[in-house]
């Protein structure tokens, strides 16, 4: 990677610094213009920040499951189970005990990373639709426990009402603009170990088992060690996305962590690209944001008609570029 500060790179780090600012100026603006009988059919700034972040919350995971999915070959149907742990981790931690989010956070994310090892153990010999048909199932089942098992969580449906914003120096961050600057954090750490993985010994030991599992071990490379390697690293991301959602919202319930997040995520890292960084965050940005965008354009009760514009895109972009966005390996 070369270390080289361009134009576009300043460029992009001062529209990131200032995105927030330019969100409240709009506003300001609109205000401005209602005064005047003048309306725009615009969104709110603070709608344009939250699907901001949300669109960065799906990057995040996006990466998160490159690493399974792209970079050791692995069809991984329920990374959503970890999403689940660090989001019910973080969330009872923080509404049960009192803990700090900043306590909270990173042991989410530990506990993401244990259950990605105690899931991987048994399905290292499984590949294929087999290895598919075990993640769903562990996805599952973890999501109907929190939904069904009203003792554990402590209310239906696992709902976790009134998880606190995180604080620093006693100085709750709870407006947009913290959670903004807070998942750009966390993202560009992501980003930059999952590079730095990829762009080591560790990264060729998986693109080698993607390749061919068995030739890699007759290499010297020990597949188990790495496989689970992969699973830790890419559960220990999904979870970190969980622990951030909490406070995020304010709560979290079950129907939050269905099947079919799991399958949108799959759908972001297909689109980007699959074994590439830059076509998860690509993908996630296009299919994260494109339904908001359609939402906003289309007037009235077209607005539902976003799903089929929706599909219709992904129809297009699949038949005309079935290996994704970004064809380089990154």
């Amino acid at each position: 990677m070369k270390n080289k500060l361009t134009s576009k790179s300043v460029i992009l780090f001062l529209l990131i610094c200032f995105f927030p600012l330019f969100t409240y100026g709009i506003d300001y603006i609109y205000r401005l213009l209602s005064s005047q009988g003048i309306y725009l059919p615009i969104p709110s700034g603070d709608t344009m920040l939250r699907t901001v972040i949300d669109v960065c919350l799906y990057i995040l995971l996006a990466v998160g499951i490159n690493i399974v999915c792209g970079f050791t070959g692995q069809l991984d149907l329920g990374y959503v189970a970890f999403y689940l742990v660090g989001g019910y981790t973080a969330g009872l931690l923080m509404t049960r005990l009192g803990i700090s989010y900043w306590i909270a956070l990173p042991v989410a994310v530990l506990n993401g990373a244990l259950w990605g090892l105690i899931r991987g153990v048994p399905t290292l010999r499984l590949t294929g639709d087999y290895f598919a048909i075990v993640t769903f199932g562990f996805a599952e089942l973890l999501f109907r426990v929190v939904k069904v098992e009203d003792w554990l969580i402590g209310d239906i449906d696992g709902m976790i009402n009134d998880i606190p914003p995180p604080k620093i120096f006693g100085i709750e961050l709870y407006q947009l603009w913290h959670y903004y600057y807070q998942i750009f954090i966390l993202l560009a750490i992501v980003v930059f170990v999952t590079y730095r993985l990829l762009h080591s010994r560790v990264g060729r030991a998986w693109v080698a088992i993607r390749e061919d599992e068995q030739a890699a071990e007759s290499m010297g490379i020990n597949v188990s060690r790495y496989k689970l390697l992969a699973f830790t690293v890419s559960a220990a991301i999904g979870a970190l996305g969980g622990a951030f959602l909490g406070p995020f919202r304010a709560g979290i319930s079950a129907g939050t962590f269905e099947f079919w997040e799991s399958i949108l995520i799959i759908c972001m890292v297909v689109l980007g690209g699959l074994g590439s960084i830059k076509g998860a965050i690509i993908g996630g940005a296009v299919l994260a944001s494109l339904g908001e965008i359609l939402r906003w354009v289309l007037p009235g009760q077209l607005g539902d008609a976003r799903y089929l514009i929706f599909g219709i895109i992904l129809i297009l972009l699949m038949r005309y570029r079935p290996d994704g966005l970004i064809l380089k390996k990154a």
